[in-house]
Order: structure tokens, then sequence, then C-alpha cells
């Protein structure tokens, strides 16, 4: 069996448990841990077995490989580029798991290494808290292929506010952690080296509080959100199915594939 096919079968998540700590950990390193349909599918069951278990006191959500996630899957998407079907039920599944981060009772903190680009940056923002190593990087990127990053923008404006989620949508550049830092996308930033210590220490500082208290913190803080991102998230949805079948994404696919820059047209 070769290295691609052994990546391919191990778990798209992984579940680690210590001391009321559980470590989910998106487990395709090799590719950025994209989150295709699949991936979104077993990080919404891990979540929902994490709700039951009592003796979980806080979630830590971290990445394989070399980055924490790169967003969705665009070689899977383009395989569906003429299904809107397929396109509205993967972004509906997103945005409910998403949602759901917000909803479990136990918080979580998001482990950042590498970059977290499109609707990985999405999953730092929907996360309570977020410890990044120094060398992170983050990006709403979608304008350069030709793609509105809606639904990450949900997440990324409550964390960061207009101008500054307008300035990553607008230029899809990406910021760098004392940036994010400073933005409030994130709560601490630590040398790289120190990233799994700190953020251990950090979620086992918070496993030590009274389980009622922080269960009871997190719904009242995230009450709001509940509905108010529904009712972003399937506007935002519409919008980015209309970019993601736009003949300026096509062009960026095919620029991407030739190597040159693409000529977009605006339609």
């Amino acid at each position: 069996m070769t290295a691609s096919e052994r990546a391919a079968e191990a778990p798209l998540v992984l579940r680690r448990d210590d001391g009321g700590v559980v470590t989910l950990t998106l487990n395709r390193g090799e590719r950025f841990n994209p989150l295709s349909a699949p991936m979104i599918s077993a990080l919404e069951k891990e979540l929902d077995a994490v709700r039951e278990d009592r003796t979980a006191r806080v979630v830590v959500l971290a990445g394989a490989g070399k980055g924490f996630c790169a967003g969705h899957d665009l070689k899977e998407m383009r395989a569906h580029s003429d299904d809107r079907a397929w396109q509205q039920k993967l972004f509906d599944d997103c945005g409910r798991t998403m949602v759901k981060m917000t909803e479990l009772p136990q918080p979580i903190i998001a482990r950042v290494h590498g970059i977290a680009t499109a609707a990985g940056c999405q999953l730092v923002s929907m996360c309570d808290l977020a410890v990044a190593s120094d060398q992170a990087r983050f990006a709403l990127p979608g304008v350069n292929v030709g793609i509105f990053c809606s639904t990450p923008a949900v997440g990324v404006a409550r964390n960061i506010g207009r101008k500054r989620s307008m300035e990553m949508l607008l230029t899809g550049e990406l910021i760098d952690a004392t940036t994010a830092l400073g933005w409030g996308l994130v709560n601490r930033v630590v040398p790289a080296a120190d990233l799994l210590e700190q953020a251990r220490a950090f979620a086992e500082r918070l496993a030590a509080g009274a389980p009622l208290a922080l269960r009871y913190t997190k719904l009242a803080v995230n009450k709001w959100i509940k509905d108010v991102a529904n009712v972003a998230f399937d506007a935002s949805t519409a919008l980015e199915i209309v970019t993601f079948q736009s003949e300026d994404h096509q062009e960026a696919l095919a620029a991407i594939r030739e190597k040159r820059k693409p000529a977009f047209k605006g339609r």
C-alpha cells in the first residue's frame, strides 16, 4: 500500500481524550486538511459525540500536517461544478456544523498553525477561543479565484468587525498571527515550538473550572449567534454558489492550471 493510499484510509478526524480535554484533529495534513464533504460529516459526528460526553470539559480543535485548514476541497468542488444541488448540500452541511460549534456545551479552543484560509479561517472564528503559532497565517482569499468567501465571512466578521473583514475579503491577502491577535481573531500568539504546550495549558485552565458554569457561560454568550448565523449562512450560501458557477471562477481555475494570471470579466 502506498503512502497516499494509507493516508486515504486513515480516519478523517482523530479524537484524543486526556483529563477532560478532548482534542479533535483534522487528519488530512498532506492536503492541508480541506473541508471536503466527508471531512465535514466526520467533524459533525465527533461534535455530536462530544456533546453527549459528560466527562468532556473542553475541546481543542487542531489540524495535522503543516497547516490548520485550507478551506473547502476545491478539487472535490470542481468535480461537482455543474451540480448546484450538491453544492447547496455542502454549504448547508458546513454551515450547520459551524453553528453546532457555537451550540456545543463545552468551550472550543482552536489550535492554529500554518495556514487557516477560507472555511479554515471560518473554523477559527467559530471556536470560542484560539491559540495561534507565531508562524500562523489567515486569509479569505476567494476573490483571487473568482469566489465570494461569503460563508466564512459570517463568522470572521463577528470576530473582527466590518472594516477589517472587508479588507480580508476584498484583497484576499494573508494576515500574520500578530495582526490576527490585534484584530481579535485569536486570543493568544505563542512561539511555534510552544504551541502544543500552551494550547494544552489553556485548555487545562478552562477544564479546571466548574462544568456547569462553563456550559452556562458559553450558552449565554453564544445564544444570540444561532438565529443570526443561520440566517446569514442561508443568504451567504446562495451568493457563494453563484460565484462558484461564474465564468470568473472557471477562468481562475484555468489560470492556475496554466500557470498564468487570470483575466477576469465580471461574469
